[in-house]
């Protein structure tokens, strides 16, 4: 009889929450997509490519234009040269590009250091290549690094160490001295990074997205994730990017040609001729901070307490005042009882014998009214 190789996977908790929404009518602020338009003008390039004649394959790394748009957002944002031709891949998505950096590097038994809570693939795929998850959790309620112990999940078998900063699901940063820190680990350890980065233009409050990519000692052990859809409001594009020295580019692009070989043509054009104009990119932090302090100000007086949220458009709300119940009991019952659908954090979890926090993730990357409309819905209960 035929053996699944993820027999612990179920449908994602975002789609259970979703399907419980509509089902209710509830106010849905869980998924992590924004519910508003997009530029109107990035529909507008779209067609235009497509007319254009740009509807056949696109080069296997990626359009050129838009990776050396890419390139040029490194220079611009972070201060950090990156070579277009390469150490640029265009990919379907930040998701696949996890997978292919993960594909590249690990083998059959090699353990990869994973903190939690986290983006659900990154244990699927760790387990799908036949490696070895080894959780580390975030010290809550900031949902920082425990360097003590990621040091003691090192073994001779860590091949990989997987961060994400600006954070899902929790809204925390690494600041500079994590990044020397977790440089000192692989370094004496000989381990590699891949830095889930796709919400790096989203920081709050001067704070400023630190990559291990701009540290000397991690710079060609490191695989960089980003993606287009969370910078531009447009998540069902699914184009992302891995950024990586070229020896690590190379190894990338070997298992990427065979998992989804080019990225959709039309697209790629019109992202590039849009980023041409760099203030789409420097003006995203102030638009997601107004929403945040927005719907942080409409919870002032209600029952719920604020974790802090320095980066990505979530905010996770703390219920220890008003419930004992677990996060999936707690989240399941808001929904049906209040109208409101809210995501829990357990799902995050692979080892559930870390410190609990009673929290709910919200994605505050919704209209006014949807913030509005679920900030008067959780204030009631």
């Amino acid at each position: 009889m035929f053996e699944s190789k993820l027999p612990n996977v179920t449908t994602t908790i975002f789609s259970v929450m979703t399907a419980l929404a509509q089902k209710a009518g509830a106010v849905n602020v869980s998924q992590g997509f924004p519910d508003y338009p997009i530029d109107p003008l990035l529909s507008e390039l779209l067609a235009k490519a497509s007319l254009g004649g740009y509807n056949q394959y696109a080069p296997m790394p990626g359009v050129g234009v838009l990776r050396e748009r890419v390139s040029q957002k490194y220079k611009l944002v972070h201060d950090i040269v990156v070579d277009a031709d390469t150490e640029v891949t265009i990919t379907p998505g930040g998701t696949s590009a996890i997978f292919c950096a993960l594909a590249a590097i690990v083998r059959p038994g090699d353990e990869v250091i994973v903190l939690e809570p986290c983006y659900d693939s990154y244990g699927p795929s760790v387990d799908v290549l036949g490696g070895v998850v080894r959780p580390v959790a975030l010290r809550v309620p900031e949902y920082t690094p425990d360097w003590d112990a990621i040091r003691d999940a090192v073994t001779e078998r860590t091949r990989c160490i997987i961060i994400n900063t600006p954070h899902n699901p929790c809204g925390s940063t690494f600041s500079a001295a994590d990044i020397d820190t977790l440089a000192e680990i692989c370094v004496h350890n000989d381990i590699m990074v891949i830095s889930d980065e796709v919400y790096e233009l989203i920081t709050f409050d001067g704070v400023r997205h630190t990559s291990p990519f701009s540290h000397p000692s991690l710079r060609d052990r490191t695989f960089v994730i980003t993606s287009f859809g969370k910078t531009f409001h447009i998540t069902g594009w699914k184009i992302g990017v891995c950024v990586a020295d070229r020896g690590l580019t190379t190894e990338f692009r070997k298992v990427h040609q065979f998992v989804s070989f080019c990225v959709n043509a039309p697209a790629q054009h019109a992202l590039a001729e849009y980023m041409a104009d760099s203030t789409r990119l420097t003006d995203l932090s102030g638009f997601f901070q107004a929403k945040r302090d927005a719907f942080r100000q409409m919870m002032q007086g209600s029952r719920w307490t604020l974790r802090p949220c320095s980066g990505s458009y979530f905010q996770l709300l703390g219920y220890e005042n008003i419930t004992n119940e677990s996060d999936v009991e707690f989240a399941r019952r808001l929904v049906e009882d209040h109208g409101v659908a809210c995501i829990p954090l357990s799902p995050f979890f692979r080892d559930t014998e870390g410190e609990y926090d009673p929290v709910l993730r919200v994605c505050f990357a919704k209209s006014d009214e949807t913030l509005r409309l679920a900030a008067e819905r959780l204030r009631s209960v």
